[in-house]
């Protein structure tokens, strides 16, 4: 076990973390758990075939108030917020004016309000930036005493539905407010179904004096083993999803990114509320393909050698031309093989196409391939 520096922020589950001898770490001015004694692999594979209970607190959580909100946020983002329905949840992006990724998100349409979570290293920028852009035409509440557990995984729902009956009635990107049963107490929670695992499973919101009670509950039932964010990384990497900070950025468009889906027809050119998001004229014309498509586009990566590909890796044509880097890369633990996504120019985008990665001065081939590198599993019903 290892403690982090004290300068750092704590959740609400540090002393749990410590108590079950984690490997604690500076993530996002937080002191988290980075893995616990059983390591990585065997996290991940946990994970992969059980349940594993992660801390997410770090995360920033808010809340939007008020008759305009589906409207003003939709000022912000790319995305359809005025016509999701109560009780389902969409990923977004928050942009800037030249279409950059400020920071991607979740929302959930709620029948008192739209709950919004971002991510830990961006949540003081991004809270800020919401409420100098539309807090004159909603409130912007933030919830810097909710924490947020994840408990992922195929016996998820098993598990979960054990303690907080209904929850299984649930599909993939809806939820509710739940009562969970920990020992002799009964914990009101929002929680929706989703995650960033691949895997089925949920995200609880509950209030800080009641995570630690909620995170032993869980930790109780057999099926569920405490995960760290290697474990948290590696099974998001499988599944093809992005990393803010590492795959995405205020330098990357949505449509360099291959988010496309992530913007619903009624925002697009011809749509019936098109554009109308910071950097619209530039993401419309990506959108449009021809003289005015991105330069670049995000790609999934195996290597045809058993060589592990990391971040920052130069990226070359067959002919040593570099066309590109490497964003996130490590040894997929389910898949066994060594992965990877990053930026290549388009011509190289082609499933199929082969490319080199330098990797200590020397070529390690790798194919480009369809993302995820491992089967999503979630439950749609």
């Amino acid at each position: 076990m290892t403690t982090a520096p004290d300068n750092l922020l704590k959740t609400p589950l540090n002393d749990l973390h410590v108590s079950l001898g984690a490997r604690m770490v500076p993530f996002a001015g937080y002191s988290m758990p980075v893995q616990y004694p059983a390591g990585l692999m065997a996290e991940h594979h946990h994970t992969r075939i059980a349940a594993g209970l992660f801390d997410v607190s770090h995360m920033g959580q808010l809340r939007l108030v008020g008759p305009d909100a589906g409207a003003a946020f939709e000022s912000l983002i790319p995305v359809d917020v005025i016509d999701l329905a109560v009780g389902k949840q969409r990923y977004g992006l928050l942009l800037n004016a030249e279409g950059g990724i400020i920071d991607d998100l979740m929302f959930f349409k709620r029948e008192e309000d739209i709950f919004v979570i971002v991510n830990g290293a961006c949540k003081v920028g991004d809270i800020a930036h919401i409420q100098a852009k539309i807090g004159t035409r909603c409130q912007v509440i933030p919830m810097p005493e909710r924490a947020l557990l994840a408990l992922q995984g195929p016996r998820a729902v098993t598990v979960l539905s054990r303690l907080a009956p209904g929850v299984e009635k649930l599909v993939f990107m809806t939820g509710g407010h739940f009562k969970v049963q920990a020992g002799d107490q009964s914990i009101e929670v929002f929680l929706t179904r989703s995650g960033y695992t691949g895997e089925d499973g949920f995200e609880i919101s509950v209030h800080e004096l009641q995570a630690e009670a909620l995170a032993k509950a869980l930790l109780a039932q057999p099926e569920v083993k405490p995960i760290g964010l290697g474990a948290r990384n590696s099974l998001r990497l499988e599944a093809g999803l992005p990393l803010y900070g590492n795959d995405i950025d205020s330098t990357t468009t949505p449509v360099e990114a291959g988010l496309n889906w992530a913007m619903q027809k009624v925002r697009r050119s011809d749509g019936a509320r098109a554009g109308g998001f910071p950097g619209a004229a530039k993401i419309l014309a990506q959108l449009a393909g021809g003289s005015t498509a991105p330069q670049r586009k995000r790609v999934g990566l195996v290597a045809l050698e058993r060589v592990p590909v990391r971040d920052h890796t130069e990226l070359q044509d067959l002919s040593g031309q570099r066309i590109g880097e490497v964003t996130s890369g490590l040894l997929g633990p389910t898949i066994d093989k060594p992965v990877a996504m990053g930026y290549v120019v388009p011509e190289f985008a082609t499933p199929g196409t082969k490319i080199n990665a330098i990797v200590r001065g020397k070529p390690v081939p790798m194919e480009v391939v369809t993302m995820p590198f491992v089967a999503t599993r979630y439950f749609r019903g």
